[in-house]
C-alpha cells in the first residue's frame, strides 16, 4: 500500500453507483474492480470534438451514472486506514447515455476540417493562393511557426496527404487547392528525375536556414543520416498519390511510376525479396559500406510502410494488377518473417538474409507499440483484395493478444515502446523509457479494431475499437491551440516538453490524424452500418487515362459497399458501375466536380 497521496486515471464501465454514501463501482477493461468516491467537489463533463464549446453537464451523478456507461475518471489516491482510497474530482463522459459521441455520423468529417483549417492557417495564414515556400517543418504548440528550418520533403507531403482527404470529406475547394500547391511544390522542388537510371527520387528537404537555399539530397534525420532511407522515399508519395486519386493528374501517376522504379532497381533484394531499409546516395548501394548500422538492413518501414503511406491508394485509384502484386508480396513478406513464437511482438528489424537483427540503434530488441496494430490493421485491408487465411489469422493473433501488453487496461489508450520479451523474473513487458502514449500510436489501434469489427462483427474488437476512440478523443484533442497532441501522460494529461510539445516536426504533421479521422468515417459508415458516405473528387480533363474514376474509398470486403449516385458539377450522372464503384467521366476540356454517394450494403 502506498503512504503517500497522486493522482491517477481510472477508465472503465459503471457497474453501479449509490448516492447514499457516493460509491461509485467501475469495471475496467481487463475485469479489474475499481470503487470511486463521488463528492460534492465531483464535476462531470462531456467529450467534444475539436471546434466545439466546452459543454458542461448539469444532470446529477445518479442520473449520469447508469450501469454500464464508459467513463474516464480523475481523482486522488488517499492512504487510510490500512486501505486506499480513490476521490473522484472529474468525471469524464464519452457520450449521451451509453453511446459514444465518436459514433455521431459527422464527428470525424468535422474533426478532419478543424485540422485542416489549424494546419492551413498555421503554415500559410489567410493568404490565397498558398505559398509553399512559406513551410515550415517545426510548428510550435500554437501553430507559431520556427524562422531557420528544413523544409522536410516528407512532412510537406503529409500535409499534402491531410488537405486531399479534408477535400474527398468536405468537398471544401480551400483545401484541394492547398493540396495541388502542395504536390506542384514538391514536384517543382523536391523531385530530382535520373534520365540515366530512368527512375524518380525525392531529396530530403530544403534547408534555407541562414538565408540560404540549398537541397539536402541525403537524409539529415540522426537515424538514417547520409543515407536515403526507404521510409522517407514512401512518405513522399503519400500525399501526391491522395492527390492523384482525385484529380487523375498524369505528371503525378509518372513520379510514382518513377519511384516505384527506384523501388525495384535499388532497394529491391532481388535474391531473398523485400526491400533495404537504407542506400547510399552516391552510389545507390544498400551495401555500401557508408550505411555503418543501416547496410543491408531490412525494417517494417521498408516492408510494410508501402501499403498504408500510397500502395493501397495508389491500387484504389488505378486498379493496376502490377500495384496488386506489390502489395501481396510486402504482406506475404510480413507473415513469412515478423511472427516470433517467443513474442507476443513482431519483428521488425531484419539483415539482408532475414536473420532478426536484435542490436539496430535505439530499438534492440524493442517492440513499437504501434507498427504491431498498423500489422493487423492493413493485414484486415489486404485480405479484402487478395483473400488469405495467413492474412487473417496473424492478424487476428495480434489483435486478441497485444491489449494484454500493450494497452493500459486500468487508464485506457496504447503504450508506445515496450520489451519484447519478458526479462528474467518478469510477469510483464517492461516499458522501455516512459508510459507516455503517442498520438499516432492510437490512430493505429482505432484503424485496427474498427476494421476488424466492422469485418468480423466480433464483440472483442468492437469493444477494444471503442475504448481506444474514445480515450483519443477525450484526451489528445487541443481545444486551446488547435489539432492534437502528440504524447499524452499515462493520465491522459497533455506531455509539453522538448519536440513533444510541437505540432509539426520530423514526426508530425498532419497525416496521422487526418488518415484516423477520414477511414474512422469510412469504417464507421460503410463496414459499421452508421453510412452513407459522400465523397469529392476533382479529375482533370487530362486525368485518369482511361476515363474511369475509382471511387472506392479504401480497401473493403467485397459487397460490402455500393455506389448508390453520382453527380457531375451538381448534375446526376447515370454512367457508373455501383458494385465496382466505378464513374465512366464525360470528356471535358475543363476540370470537372464529381460527388460519389457510397451506402453500406445491407444483410451482408
Amino acid at each position: 500500500m502506498t503512504d503517500f497521496v497522486f493522482s491517477d486515471l481510472v477508465a472503465g464501465y459503471v457497474v453501479a453507483f449509490d448516492p447514499t454514501r457516493g460509491a461509485l463501482d467501475l469495471r475496467t477493461s481487463d475485469g479489474t474492480a475499481v470503487r470511486a468516491r463521488i463528492t460534492r467537489d465531483t464535476y462531470a463533463e462531456m467529450i467534444r470534438n475539436l471546434g466545439e464549446p466546452a459543454q458542461g453537464v448539469s444532470e446529477p451523478m445518479i442520473d449520469l451514472l447508469v450501469p454500464g456507461r464508459h467513463v474516464f475518471v480523475h481523482g486522488l489516491y488517499y492512504p487510510e486506514r490500512g486501505h486506499v482510497t480513490f476521490d473522484a474530482k472529474r468525471v469524464v463522459l464519452v457520450g449521451p447515455g451509453l453511446s459514444y459521441r465518436f459514433e455521431e455520423a459527422d464527428w470525424w468529417p468535422r474533426q478532419l476540417a478543424e485540422l485542416a483549417r489549424f494546419y492551413r492557417h498555421a503554415q500559410f495564414g489567410a493568404a490565397n493562393p498558398v505559398d509553399f515556400a512559406d513551410y515550415r517543418t517545426i510548428l510550435r504548440l500554437g501553430g507559431d511557426k520556427a524562422d531557420d528550418h528544413v523544409q522536410e520533403t516528407d512532412t510537406v507531403s503529409r500535409l499534402v496527404y491531410g488537405m486531399a482527404s479534408a477535400y474527398m470529406l468536405t468537398g471544401d475547394e480551400d483545401f484541394l487547392g492547398v493540396a495541388e500547391a502542395g504536390t506542384e511544390y514538391l514536384r517543382e522542388n523536391m523531385r530530382f528525375v535520373d534520365r540515366d537510371e530512368d527512375v524518380v527520387y525525392w531529396y530530403h528537404g530544403i534547408d534555407v536556414r541562414d538565408g540560404v537555399q540549398s537541397r539536402c539530397f541525403a537524409s539529415e534525420f540522426a537515424d538514417d543520416a547520409g543515407s536515403i532511407p526507404a521510409y522517407e522515399q514512401i512518405y513522399a508519395l503519400v500525399g501526391p498519390t491522395q492527390t492523384y486519386r482525385i484529380t487523375g493528374d498524369p505528371r503525378i501517376a509518372s513520379d510514382i511510376d518513377g519511384t516505384l522504379r527506384l523501388f525495384e532497381k535499388f532497394f529491391k533484394d532481388p535474391v531473398r525479396g523485400g526491400y533495404y531499409s537504407h542506400i547510399d546516395p552516391i552510389l545507390l548501394s544498400p551495401h555500401h559500406e557508408s550505411l555503418g548500422p543501416n547496410r543491408s538492413r531490412k525494417n517494417w518501414n521498408s516492408i510494410g510502410d508501402h501499403a498504408p503511406a500510397y500502395l493501397i491508394n495508389l491500387y484504389l485509384a488505378t486498379g493496376d494488377e502490377r500495384h496488386l502484386r506489390m502489395l501481396e508480396e510486402t504482406f506475404d513478406l510480413i507473415v513469412e518473417h515478423f511472427p516470433d513464437a517467443t513474442s507476443p511482438f513482431v519483428q521488425e528489424r531484419f539483415h539482408g538474409d532475414w536473420t532478426p537483427d536484435r542490436t539496430w540503434g535505439w530499438q534492440q530488441d524493442r517492440a513499437v507499440v504501434g507498427h504491431n496494430l498498423k500489422i493487423a490493421w492493413n493485414l484486415t485491408r489486404m485480405n479484402a483484395l487478395r483473400g488469405k487465411e495467413s492474412y487473417t489469422t496473424l492478424a487476428d493473433r495480434i489483435a486478441r493478444s497485444l491489449p494484454a501488453y500493450g494497452a493500459d487496461r486500468r487508464r485506457g489508450g496504447w503504450y508506445d515502446v515496450v520489451q519484447r520479451v519478458l526479462g528474467v523474473g518478469q510477469d510483464t513487458h517492461r516499458l522501455t523509457w516512459h508510459d507516455r502514449k503517442a498520438w499516432w500510436q492510437q490512430e493505429q489501434a482505432i484503424l485496427a479494431y474498427f476494421i476488424l469489427a466492422g469485418t468480423t462483427g466480433d464483440e472483442e474488437f468492437v469493444r477494444h475499437g471503442r475504448e481506444a476512440a474514445a480515450f483519443y478523443n477525450a484526451f489528445f484533442l487541443d481545444h486551446d491551440e488547435g489539432g492534437v497532441y502528440f504524447n499524452v501522460l499515462a493520465d491522459g494529461h497533455p506531455y509539453l516538453l522538448g519536440t513533444e510539445r510541437l505540432k509539426g516536426s520530423h514526426s508530425m504533421s498532419m497525416y496521422h490524424a487526418a488518415e484516423l479521422a477520414f477511414l474512422s468515417t469510412v469504417y464507421g459508415r460503410l463496414l459499421s452500418g452508421a453510412g452513407p458516405l459522400t465523397l469529392w473528387f476533382k479529375p482533370r480533363p487530362d486525368g485518369f487515362k482511361d476515363r474511369v474514376l475509382r471511387v472506392a474509398p479504401d480497401a473493403l470486403p467485397a459487397g460490402s459497399a455500393r455506389l448508390e449516385w453520382v453527380e457531375v458539377d451538381g448534375r446526376p450522372h447515370a454512367d457508373f458501375d455501383p458494385v465496382a464503384m466505378t464513374v465512366t467521366l464525360p470528356d471535358s476540356t475543363e476540370d470537372v466536380t464529381v460527388r460519389a454517394h457510397l451506402a453500406p450494403v445491407e444483410g451482408r
